[in-house]
Parts: structure tokens; C-alpha cells; sequence
């Protein structure tokens, strides 16, 4: 087991700050660890309490640089040869954790950083964890932390917890600065590391409890500011969206229920990052993946675990033998083409005989996209049903002759629905009033998730 640097950030918080410590203290081989604490001017007895602890290193700001800044200061000062692991001062951690997290980073040496689960978490690193208050935290963890190893490449890893390689460290740099005073600034580590040459693993059997992004939430419009600015920010240096490009979509996923041994060959068409194939690639290791993306920089993050091409769909040709897939996947796409009905009948070219076409497709029937119409709205908006980069709109009966128009047989057609506040029942009453009770269900679905079967004769199939 490496010795890690732990280097943590505090502003003010000093009850989390403590308990996160003791935790540590606890829980981690005494020889094993330095903590480096960075406090960016706390003003509520934290420093005077940091400098009684005469295990800790302390980097004392006379304001607040920032999490990125605070970070770099930490690591700057890191025992040398020391890996690097970030933690927030609203954690506690656990029974095992850092064995584990150190035997997942060392399992491989292409491995540059490692995170944990937790009960709060976004990426698909958050739990659901079953304890009831802060004793049965440890117990609860006590149990999970001794699992047997499951580990996860993830796309990108939150940056609450994160071990890092010192040779990462060292090869790829310190965090970026401009994502201040916070947010974004994982990602884009994240991102740095992988065009290292690097992966990211999610260990599957170690639980930090995390409170949750606790200073920021003390100012949520403030929280949402920064998070709008700082997401601009990465969106100028990377050339994508990252919560849009890295999003998996686990409702597509469902809908494939194959044994997981079976070797699928799977190409998701507008991939973007490969989180949805990499995930596949987790439920189905001996899956082989492909994708089509057509924003180059996205596609470069793919081509790392993937076999995928900056491509238009609506480009014919497509560079693959015909026949090759079980699952083509259309995330989020069809209503962004020119000619989604020329797109799918050539998809069928492609497609192994009884190949699947998965797809989700937002419902412009949706009350919300009804109410404006009533009331003379049709607005385009950055995101949701009526994005501007939408180019067809659907119904649930224009998705059904989309697919059958293609001779392909509908196999499902799930609704996915959003939450509904209390005042716009009476908004889907009124629409239910003038056009029946049986089209409740169509104006409450935000978006149908499809399922669509090609069984061609074997006389049809396109010939080689």
C-alpha cells in the first residue's frame, strides 16, 4: 500500500471538518497517510482548531482562493512520492477505504485516479446506502467495504474523493484555476487525465460518506451562478458539454436484457463521450463497442475504450460491414435529422437478422408543450422538448409509423415521465376535458423509450 498525500479544503464548517478528520483517523493505517489541510479564510474558530491538531499540515489563506487553487496549494506541499487524494471536508470515511482505494488504483498500471460511492454523489457514484444516522454509517460500511472488489471505468470521476497516481499527477499537471471558486474542475482533471493515455476507475467497494456540496448550498442562487459559469467555462475549453456529453442513459440500457456473457456488438449513433457505451461495456464485458459521433472533440474521449468515428449518420455509406450489429442505438438523435425515416431504413443494412434498434424520442404532446401552444407559444429553448437543434417533432403515433413505416416490428414503447407539480394536474384535466380520458397518458409523457425488432426474410437481407 502506497502512502497517500490527503489533502482537504475548508472554509468555515469546522463540526464537518472535524468529524471528517477523526474519521480519517480512525479508519486509515497511521503510516499510511499525511493530511494537508488548506483553509481559505474561515472565519468561524476552524483555523485556531486546525492548529491544535498536531497531525496535520496547515496552509493558512488570508482569503478564498478557490477549490481548484486550494488543491494545487495542497499538492504543491505533498511528501514526494506520495499518491494524491482530494477529499471534502463534508465527508467521513470509512472501514477499509483506502486499502481499497489504493488496491484498485495499483491493479493496473494504465489506472490514473480512483473514486469511491457514496449516499451523494452524481455520475452514477451515489448508493443507496441503509443507515439511519451517524453510528450505523460505519457499520453499514464496515460490511460493504469488505465486498469482494468490483471496479468501474467510468468516463469521469466527482471530485469529492478521488485518488490520484503521483506519476498522473506529475504528467498531467495541477488542477485548472479558472473554474472558480468551484465545479467543473474535476471534470476537466478528469478529461486530462484520459488524454494522458490514462483510465478512471468507480471502486465499487468502498463507501465515503458524503454530506453534500455544503458550502455552496448556503447559497443556492449563488451555488447555481457559479455552476452556469463555470459550465461555460469547460464548454470553451473542451468544445462540449460535459453533464449533456457524459450523461448515461441507463433507461436506453434497460431495454436491452441480454444475459451478460453474450458477446453483443453494439454501435450508439451521436455517442458523444462513450458514457452509455462504456456502461454497457461494464453490464456486458464481452460487448463490442462502436460509435458515431459527430462532434470531433467528444469523439476523441470515446475513441479511447471504443471503436468511434466523427461521423454523420446521414452519410452513406456508413464505414462498417453490413450485418454487424445486435443493438444500433439512437439516444436522443432521430429528431435532430434531416430524414430520421431514410436514417432508419438504412440502419437496416447494418443490423444483424433479429438486430434491435433502441431509441428515445422526446413527445411534443407533452401538457407543457400543449399549454404554450393554447396560449400562442411555440418557443425554442436551449434544452428539452423544444430544443432548438431539434429539427422533427413526434407524437406516439407518429414514432409508431416511423418504425412500422420502416418495416421494422415494434417490440415496446415505454413512457418516460417527469415529476408533476400540483398545479399542473389541472393543465392535463382541461386537455383530458376536450380530447378523453384516453389520452391522459400521452400528455403526461415527456419521452418514449423504443424497442424495435428488424426480422427480415432471409431473402430480404441485403447481400454482402
Amino acid at each position: 500500500m502506497n502512502k497517500s498525500s490527503i489533502v482537504i479544503l475548508t472554509y468555515n464548517g469546522l463540526g464537518d471538518s472535524a468529524l471528517c478528520i477523526d474519521s480519517i483517523r480512525q479508519y486509515t493505517p497511521k503510516d499510511k497517510y499525511e493530511i494537508i489541510v488548506v483553509d481559505n479564510h474561515s472565519t468561524d474558530g476552524t483555523v485556531g482548531w486546525l492548529k491544535n491538531q498536531k497531525d496535520i499540515r496547515l496552509i493558512e489563506n488570508q482569503e478564498n482562493k478557490g477549490f481548484a487553487a486550494g488543491c494545487n496549494q495542497g499538492i504543491g506541499i505533498a511528501e514526494k512520492g506520495n499518491d494524491i487524494l482530494l477529499l471534502n471536508n463534508d465527508t467521513m470515511v470509512t472501514p477499509c477505504w483506502l486499502e481499497n482505494l489504493q488496491a484498485c488504483l495499483h491493479s493496473a498500471e494504465n489506472i490514473g485516479a480512483v473514486g469511491p460511492v457514496s449516499n451523494y454523489c452524481s455520475n452514477g457514484q451515489q448508493i443507496t446506502a441503509n443507515f439511519n444516522e451517524r453510528g450505523s454509517i460505519f457499520a453499514f460500511a464496515n460490511t460493504y467495504n469488505r465486498a469482494k472488489p468490483r471496479y468501474e471505468q467510468k468516463i469521469k470521476l466527482v471530485g469529492f474523493c478521488m485518488l490520484i497516481k503521483r506519476e498522473v499527477v506529475d504528467t498531467v499537471g495541477l488542477l485548472d484555476e479558472r473554474f472558480f471558486p468551484g465545479n467543473y474542475e474535476d471534470d476537466d482533471y478528469s478529461f486530462r487525465i484520459e488524454q494522458a493515455g490514462y483510465c478512471l476507475m468507480l471502486s465499487q467497494n468502498t463507501f465515503v460518506y458524503h454530506s453534500g456540496s455544503v458550502s455552496f448550498q448556503k447559497d443556492p442562487i449563488k451555488f447555481r451562478q457559479v455552476l452556469a459559469e463555470n459550465a461555460h467555462r469547460f464548454a470553451d475549453k473542451w468544445g462540449f458539454q460535459s453533464v449533456y456529453s457524459t450523461f448515461v442513459r441507463t433507461d436506453v440500457l434497460a431495454l436491452m436484457q441480454e444475459k451478460p456473457e453474450r458477446e453483443l456488438s453494439v454501435l450508439e449513433v451521436g455517442c458523444a463521450c462513450g458514457a452509455t457505451l462504456l456502461k454497457i461495456k461494464d453490464l456486458y464485458p464481452h460487448a463490442k463497442l462502436y460509435g458515431l459521433e459527430s462532434n470531433p472533440n467528444a469523439a476523441a474521449v470515446a475513441a479511447s475504450f471504443a471503436d468511434v468515428k466523427d461521423w454523420d449518420v446521414e452519410q452513406m455509406p456508413l464505414p462498417y460491414e453490413e450485418q454487424s450489429f445486435d443493438y444500433i442505438l439512437f439516444a436522443d438523435v432521430l429528431e435532430h435529422l434531416r430524414n430520421p425515416g431514410r436514417v432508419l431504413q438504412n440502419m437496416k443494412r447494418y443490423l444483424k437478422q433479429g438486430g434491435y434498434i433502441l431509441a428515445s424520442i422526446p413527445n411534443i404532446m407533452h401538457y407543457s408543450v400543449m399549454n404554450g401552444l393554447l396560449c400562442g407559444r411555440f418557443t425554442y429553448e436551449d434544452a428539452g422538448i423544444l430544443d432548438r437543434t431539434h429539427l422533427r417533432f413526434f407524437t406516439l403515433s407518429e414514432i409508431r409509423n416511423l418504425f412500422i413505416g420502416c418495416q421494422y416490428e415494434v417490440v415496446t414503447i415505454q413512457s418516460k415521465m417527469l415529476p408533476q407539480y400540483e398545479n399542473d394536474k389541472p393543465i392535463v384535466d382541461k386537455l383530458v376535458s376536450v380530447s378523453g380520458e384516453n389520452m391522459r397518458a400521452q400528455y403526461n409523457t415527456y419521452q418514449y423509450l423504443v424497442k424495435a425488432r428488424y426480422t427480415a426474410d432471409e431473402a430480404q437481407l441485403p447481400q454482402r
